[in-house]
């Protein structure tokens, strides 16, 4: 099936690509690599919403790693060479300790005011004369034994002391919603506007800034202004020491292709090849639903002789809690020839919690490795296993089965005896059970790897091992096809777009399956609501999986349609989105989107039709897709004033792309009549279409151009939603339109791309 979707597809998809490179007005250079070498952000573990961690940085070395959040999800590599130790994998740091406290660790004492102060507010003298004594942090959410913040402004002094000054790096631990300014002894050390920091920001301060602690008595003054929304304000002060003793391993180069990054390092004498591979072949639902990656290496030494060689890779059991202040506990055991460690929080809160910028706290991360003398597998506190490693070449005492505590790190080590230019190579697993991955109206879903309830995530795991060579390699073969496919229809820079689109799609979904064992391929809108399941999110990311497997495109249409059709939702268009992830008992976004959604719904069921050949999936819905229609056919032509999926533009009445929409979702269904056999209904609907196309053509006529209000002339807008009327082959907009709209945007192009209007 999915070589007939796809052969049937490829010609619509070049279209799409010939239609937009006019529009982007390309040059494409003859010649090709098939790899990425820069990004903004590496994937590293990528598999859903929660399980994804990323390099910020374009040295894997220089910082740690995290989550899509910024959050850290801390993954450690070192490699020790006849007893010199180099670190490949995160920023090598010892843990914080706490000089003045913030609100995730306790409610505190200080003074604040809503009430303009006089300018020498933040100076140690200052007399704190009708100042509030309070306790943060401050916010105007309710926080336990915290002070409610109203206001617009807040100014807030923490007096602190300390004996010991000597110290390696201070850090200021901040949250702030929204400007913020920072003082310490009288002295400003930080400021920032406009600046939203929702989790703590960890800022390492100069060394000029440290000088000003004094022994005794300190201050740590703070303003933070409320511009809008939500209000906030927590800081406090940390300290750290540096590690000694180890050097940076020297990165040569990274190559990110559609599913692995690799790494190349110099360590001294030992040259280390190091790739993180997450295998998301979407034409396999069970390597999708597999929430597996693999870390492979290979050393060799570079200089012709034998060197003792350790490598150290660990995972900190933060990656398996929201905040670094959950208790957690790590398990150690065997199982068949396999040394697994076990990491969750000791609470395990399962889908308690839901929204933006949350990482998951419940189920378990896994770190899996051969049953081998040369191999060492232990859990201990992050400072003992990097002291033990660095010392020793080792990473702690065997004995210890079950850790309990904060920031423990699970590890890995090999003894690599006699390391020559002969290259050894060895692998790791990373996984994480979630046990229960989406709350879906009134039912917690269980992944798609338990679907079947006799397999447990261990015998899960172990066939992934087992399928590590031959995933490998289809995961290669993937890797060249997609580029070479991409170069060949956009050239160089539009392949390389798409391998670092392709991880960040997938992982920004979770695959499972309802009670009825309908597919469910279910979005969360980051940074942007925390929606699930968001319509308008699909519509843009649905040519990946048209191309490449239509069934995780029906799974992210099925839950819509569940919603309207089970009478949970009882308006004559579809539903924004199905909740806030991973809740999805309901739309929480507070407006919205009639003519958007329901284009889209249309649309992108006519696109499955015409990927796949087979009509049966719109004819299951086929009740449902007429009452959208009808919905278009009333309100489509001429918008009233709403919302659409360009939203940060606020509300337009009369907006001319989302009537083009409504007129392509038109004959989309038209199409899918006729495909039924539904010739009167789709000669009419089709009807329909071709006259509101031709009145669209007159109502937005603007010389050169179409507007991007029917009643604005003077402005325009990007078209987008007319690429399906290519794509499906529709007919419904003559060239002219096409071309006029194309030689405006060449003219209105910038350095980066076209705007939106």
């Amino acid at each position: 099936m999915m070589a007939k979707a796809c052969s049937q597809l490829l010609p619509f998809i070049r279209l799409r690509l010939k239609f937009l490179l006019i529009i982007l007005g390309s040059n494409l250079p003859a010649n090709t690599i098939a790899q990425v070498t820069r990004a903004p952000a590496y994937p590293l573990i990528t598999h859903d919403p929660y399980f994804s961690i990323w390099s910020f940085s374009d040295s894997l070395n220089k910082t740690s790693t995290k989550h899509w959040t910024g959050t850290d999800h801390a993954l450690s590599g070192l490699l020790r060479v006849d007893g010199k130790t180099f670190n490949f994998l995160g920023d090598l740091k010892y843990e914080a300790q706490v000089l003045l406290a913030t609100g995730d660790d306790k409610t505190y004492d200080c003074s604040y005011t809503e009430t303009k102060p006089p300018g020498n507010w933040m100076d140690p003298a200052f007399k704190e004369s009708g100042w509030s004594r309070g306790r943060g942090p401050f916010s105007d959410k309710p926080v336990k034994g915290a002070s409610k913040w109203l206001s617009r402004e807040i100014w807030v002094r923490r007096t602190f002391s300390i004996d010991d000054i000597n110290i390696e790096q201070l850090i200021l631990r901040l949250k702030n919603d929204d400007d913020v300014e920072v003082y310490l002894n009288g002295s400003k050390i930080y400021n920032c506007g406009p600046c939203v920091n929702s989790s703590f920001a960890e800022l390492e301060l100069a060394d000029s800034i440290k000088s000003r602690l004094v022994k005794g008595k300190n201050l740590l003054a703070l303003h933070c202004v409320n511009t809008g929304g939500d209000a906030l304000l927590d800081a406090g002060l940390s300290k750290r020491q540096l590690v000694q003793n180890v050097s940076q391993a020297v990165q040569e180069s990274v190559v990110l292709t559609a599913t692995t990054t690799r790494y190349k390092f110099r360590c001294g004498p030992v040259n280390l090849e190091l790739s993180f591979i997450s295998p998301l072949l979407l034409d396999s639902l069970e390597l999708v639903g597999r929430p597996v990656s693999y870390i492979d290496y290979t050393v060799s030494a570079n200089d012709g002789q034998n060197h003792d060689v350790q490598v150290f890779i660990g995972a900190s059991s933060t990656i398996a809690a929201n905040t670094a202040r959950q208790k957690v506990q790590v398990d150690q055991y065997k199982l068949n020839s396999r040394q697994i460690l076990k990491a969750g929080t000791v609470e395990q809160p399962i889908l308690a919690k839901k929204g933006d910028n949350l990482r998951i706290d419940w189920g378990y991360l896994y770190l899996s490795v051969p049953e081998d003398s040369s191999i060492q597998q232990q859990s201990a506190g992050h400072d003992e296993t990097i002291d033990n490693f660095i010392l020793r070449g080792r990473v702690g005492s065997p004995s210890r089965r079950v850790t309990e505590g904060y920031n423990i790190m699970a590890g890995n080590c090999w003894q690599i005896v006699k390391l020559g230019t002969t290259p050894v190579s060895k692998q790791l697993i990373i996984a994480y059970n979630d046990r229960s991955s989406i709350h879906f109206f009134g039912q917690n879903l269980r992944p798609w790897w338990a679907r079947d309830r006799t397999v447990t995530f261990e015998k899960m795991m172990l066939e992934s091992v087992a399928d590590h060579d031959s995933i490998i390699l289809l995961c290669n073969r993937f890797d060249k096809q997609m580029y070479d496919q991409a170069q060949k229809a956009g050239g160089e820079e539009y392949a390389k777009l798409l391998v670092l689109a392709y991880r960040q799609s997938i992982s920004a979904h979770k695959l499972v399956r309802n009670s009825e064992g309908e597919i469910l391929f279910m979005s969360k809108e980051n940074f942007s609501n925390g929606s699930i399941n968001t319509v308008d999110v699909t519509y843009p990311s649905a040519p990946q999986y048209l191309l490449y497997n239509p069934e995780l495109l029906k799974g992210m249409l099925n839950g819509i349609f569940y919603y309207s059709e089970s009478g949970k939702w009882t308006k004559p268009f579809p539903a924004h989105d199905l909740g806030t992830y991973p809740i999805a008992n309901g739309q929480t976004y507070p407006e919205d989107m009639p003519v958007e959604e329901a284009g889209n719904m249309i649309i992108l069921t006519a696109a499955i039709t015409r990927a796949t050949g087979d009509i049966e999936y719109a004819k299951k819905h086929w009740p449902t897709l007429t009452q959208w229609v009808d919905f278009l056919v009333k309100d489509g032509l001429d918008p009233a004033n709403q919302l659409c999926t360009d939203d940060f533009a606020g509300h337009l009445a009369r907006n001319v792309n989302l009537s083009m929409k409504a007129i392509v979702g038109i004959g989309s269904y038209a199409m899918m009549a006729e495909k039924s056999g539904l010739t009167d209904t789709a000669a009419r609907y089709r009807a329909i279409a071709l006259d509101y196309a031709k009145k669209w053509m007159q109502m937005a006529d603007d010389g050169d151009h179409y507007t991007l209000a029917f009643d604005k002339k003077g402005t325009w807008s990007q078209k987008y939603n007319l690429v399906w009327d290519k794509l499906l082959d529709l007919g419904l907009f003559p060239a002219e339109v096409y071309q006029k709209e194309i030689k405006f945007y060449l003219s209105h192009q910038n350095a980066y791309g076209l705007p939106l209007d």
